[in-house]
């Protein structure tokens, strides 16, 4: 995983009472919403571990939909998130799911758009306020949401990874990590770009028109909520 920021020593600006099990579910809750890409109008929750044994008593639910509607950790408004799901017309569910070999605060969100987008994110929350994203689809990745991200669903081939490093080049982006993910060789492949800037919606076209690229998300870094 890339390197932990200021949260990891002081601990997070959140509103309490756990960073672990509140500005941690918060954020976890906001990736997905960001994943997405657009507003959800209905979001399950599949809680595993700590998360599902001790969660509600942290307020770990309510961080959860908070996030999802697109509050950060610190938001006064976070307490409330019930009502103000309720009042967004937002849909939600809970449930208690063992999702395998998974760290104690572990979700799985699953996101509806207004527009039949659907997207699944599985997440932990891994102390501090810090998280890191383990799944999109069911795919494995890892990410942190440190950095703005360029999530690719793609054909795995040859070249894909230099045709979008070239794309972000010439947009004068500069990539801090990069990993690829796949669930066979010349099948579904998966690439995460962690970026030192966001990157230009005219790149991000380019990369999504590219041959064998089935689809691009844009998640901005945590820092935005």
């Amino acid at each position: 995983m890339s390197g932990s920021g200021i949260f990891t020593i002081i601990g997070p600006v959140m509103v309490g009472p756990s960073s672990s099990h509140t500005a941690g579910a918060a954020r976890l809750g906001w990736a997905a919403r960001a994943i997405l890409g657009t507003e959800p109008v209905a979001a399950a929750f599949y809680l595993h571990g700590s998360f599902a044994e001790t969660g509600r008593g942290h307020g770990t639910d309510r961080a959860l939909l908070a996030g999802v509607l697109g509050l950060g950790p610190a938001d006064s408004r976070l307490p409330a998130a019930y009502r103000l799901a309720e009042a967004a017309g937002l849909k939600y569910a809970f449930y208690t799911q063992d999702l395998g070999d998974a760290h104690p605060n572990t979700v799985k969100i699953v996101l509806r758009g207004g527009d039949g987008s659907q997207v699944g994110v599985t997440g932990s929350s891994i102390g501090g306020g810090e998280i890191v994203i383990t799944a999109v689809d069911d795919l494995a990745v890892e990410f942190s949401c440190h950095y703005p991200t360029l999530l690719t669903l793609h054909q795995d081939q040859p070249g894909m990874v230099a045709r979008v490093s070239v794309e972000l080049a010439a947009a004068g982006v500069n990539i801090a990590f990069m990993r690829v993910f796949r669930r066979a060789r010349g099948g579904e492949a998966s690439m995460v770009v962690e970026m030192d800037e966001d990157a230009p919606e005219q790149a991000v076209a380019r990369i999504a028109a590219l041959p064998g690229m089935r689809r691009v998300r844009v998640v901005k870094a945590v820092s935005a909520c």
